[in-house]
C-alpha cells in the first residue's frame, strides 16, 4: 500500500459503504480508499436480504431511519433506471389474519402518511383474494402499499462500487483493519496488507461497526446480530404471487413475508432470531432445521400452494441490530470520523440517502471539499433480472458477439459472454459466489449440476490469466 495519505477511507464495502464512497467521489480532488476484509463488495449483510426496495411506510415517524429510507428510496429508483439495476414496482399487501391485526390497519395507514406515503388503501377480503387468489384461507383484509418494489441487491452494490472506482476510488479488498492509531493529522490504519494513512474515516463496517468504533475509542452501541433465514422457491412459484405479502409488523421486525424476486423466484422468510450470547454471532450465516421448520409452518398458513412448489435453496442473513431503535449515524469531529451503525434491514433502501447524509457530516468533521459535486460518469450494469430481455434474447447483441448466444447455464440462461464480462469487469468476480451474484450462473433449479464443470473451467482460466497479468506488471 502507498504511504501517502488519503483524504478519506471508508471501512466496509457493503451497500452502504460503497454508496458513501461513490457519493464522496463526486467531489473533485478527494483521494479516497474503500476497504473490506472480504474478497468482494457486498459480501456480508448486503448479499443476504429480502431484496425489497422499501418506501419506509412503517418506519417510526421522525426517526433518522424514516427520513433516510424515504430519501434513499427516491434516489435509488432514479439511479436504478439510469444504471440498469433490475427493479419491479409490484406493490405490497399488509395482510390481516385476525381482528386485532385488522383493527391495526388504519393506524398503519396513518403512520405511512406521516412518513410521506399517502397512497395506501384498505382492501376488503373479496378484493384481497381477487388480487392474490392463492393466499391461504382466513384473511380478513389488507392494507395496500402500491409503491413497494423488488430490486437486485447485488447489482446495486456492484453499480455503486463500479462507479466509485471509475471516479478514482481505490478499492482495497481482502483488507482487514487490525488497529487504528489516531492523531491530529488523522488516522493510521494497521491492516493485514500494510499501513494506510487517512485524514478522515467512515466506519461503515456493518456487523463489525462496533468493533471498529472500539478501535477509535468510541462506545456508542453494541451490535447484536439478528439472523433471518429464508427459503427460495423454484420459478413455477412466481405465478402464485403478485405482490409482496407482509404480515402486520411487530417489535422484532416485519415478520415472515412472501415476496417475488426480480430473478423469477419467490422468497419465504425471514425469521428474526436474536443471537445474543451466541458464541459466533457475527458469523452465524447458516440455516437451522428449527428455522426451516418455522418457515414451512408459516408458509403452510400464508399460502399452501407455495409449498407444493420446490424449494431450491435456503440462506441466512445477519442484520446489524443494536440496543437502539434508530440508526446510529454519528459524526465525531474531534476524531475526524463518522460512524454508520445500526443499519438493519432497510440499509439497501436507504443507502443513497445515508450516503448523502454522511458526506454532509464529513464536511462538519473538517473534510475539505472544493466546488460543487460532479455528475459521475454513468454506468450501465448487466441485466440479470427477468423483467427485461436477457442477453440470450437479444439478436442484436448476439450478432455483435456470438458469446452472448452461447448458453452455459441452462436453468438461468446465463451465457458465456456474461460470464466472461463478470470475470473481467471493473470490479470482477473473484470467487464462484461472486460470479453467481453477477450472472445468476449455478443459481437455478439444478444448483450447478449441469454447468458447474464448465463454470469452474472458465473461472480458473480467468484467474490464471489475471495472475499472469499481475506477474508481468
Amino acid at each position: 500500500m502507498t504511504p501517502a495519505p488519503y483524504d478519506l477511507a471508508v471501512i466496509g464495502a457493503g451497500v452502504v459503504g460503497t454508496a458513501i464512497a461513490r457519493e464522496a467521489a463526486r467531489y473533485p480532488r478527494l483521494r479516497i480508499a474503500l476497504l473490506d476484509a472480504a474478497d468482494d463488495v457486498g459480501n456480508g449483510t448486503s448479499k443476504a436480504n429480502t431484496a425489497i426496495l422499501h418506501t419506509g411506510f412503517d418506519a417510526a415517524p421522525g426517526t433518522l431511519e424514516a427520513r433516510l429510507v424515504r430519501d434513499g428510496q427516491r434516489r435509488l429508483h432514479a439511479y436504478a433506471s439510469e444504471s440498469g439495476i433490475p427493479v419491479e414496482r409490484v406493490g405490497a399487501l399488509l395482510v390481516a389474519w385476525n381482528q386485532d391485526q385488522l383493527a391495526a390497519l388504519p393506524a398503519l395507514a396513518a403512520k405511512a402518511a406521516r412518513n410521506g406515503v399517502d397512497t395506501t388503501r384498505t382492501l376488503a377480503p373479496a378484493e384481497l383474494y381477487a388480487r392474490e387468489p392463492h393466499l391461504g384461507p382466513g384473511a380478513l383484509g389488507a392494507l395496500e402499499v402500491p409503491d413497494e418494489s423488488i430490486i437486485c441487491p447485488w447489482t446495486t452494490t456492484l453499480a455503486y462500487a463500479t462507479q466509485a472506482v471509475h471516479a478514482g476510488v481505490d478499492l482495497r479488498l481482502d483488507t482487514t483493519v487490525r488497529n487504528i492509531t489516531s492523531d491530529e493529522g488523522g488516522h493510521l490504519l494497521d491492516t493485514n496488507r500494510g499501513p494506510l494513512r487517512t485524514r478522515h474515516l467512515v466506519n461503515a463496517a456493518g456487523l463489525r461497526a462496533d468493533d471498529v468504533d472500539r478501535l477509535l475509542g468510541i462506545r456508542d452501541f453494541t451490535v447484536t446480530p439478528r439472523r433471518g433465514q429464508l427459503l427460495v422457491f423454484a420459478k413455477p412459484s412466481r405465478a402464485l404471487v403478485r405482490h409482496i405479502l407482509l404480515p402486520v409488523p411487530t417489535a422484532l421486525g416485519k415478520g415472515v413475508l412472501i415476496t417475488p424476486t426480480v430473478f423469477g423466484n419467490v422468497l419465504l422468510g425471514p425469521t428474526a432470531e436474536d443471537l445474543t450470547g451466541h458464541p459466533d454471532a457475527k458469523s452465524a450465516h447458516h440455516t437451522t432445521p428449527e428455522g426451516i421448520a418455522t418457515l414451512l409452518e408459516h408458509g403452510r398458513r400464508l399460502m399452501p400452494a407455495l409449498l407444493d412448489t420446490e424449494v431450491i435453496t435456503s440462506y441466512a442473513g445477519l442484520r446489524a441490530a443494536t440496543e437502539h431503535d434508530d440508526y446510529r449515524i454519528r459524526a465525531h469531529p474531534d476524531r475526524r470520523c463518522v460512524t454508520v451503525g445500526g443499519i438493519r434491514s432497510t440499509g439497501l433502501s436507504a443507502s443513497m440517502g445515508i450516503a448523502a447524509y454522511v458526506v454532509g457530516l464529513l464536511k462538519e468533521t473538517g473534510l475539505q471539499v472544493t466546488g460543487a459535486p460532479n455528475d459521475l460518469e454513468p454506468v450501465r450494469m448487466p441485466n440479470i433480472g427477468e423483467a427485461f430481455p436477457r442477453p440470450h434474447q437479444r439478436p442484436d447483441l448476439i450478432d455483435r458477439d456470438p458469446a452472448y448466444g452461447d448458453i452455459v447455464c441452462p436453468c438461468e440462461r446465463v451465457t458465456r459472454g456474461e460470464i466472461r464480462d463478470a470475470l473481467t469487469a471493473t470490479v470482477p468476480a473473484r470467487s464462484r459466489g461472486g460470479l453467481r451474484r453477477r450472472t445468476r450462473v449455478e443459481s437455478g433449479h439444478c444448483r450447478g449440476a449441469e454447468c458447474g464443470a464448465t463454470v469452474r473451467t472458465l473461472f480458473e482460466r480467468a484467474r490464471a490469466t489475471a495472475e499472469r497479468a499481475r506477474e508481468t506488471g
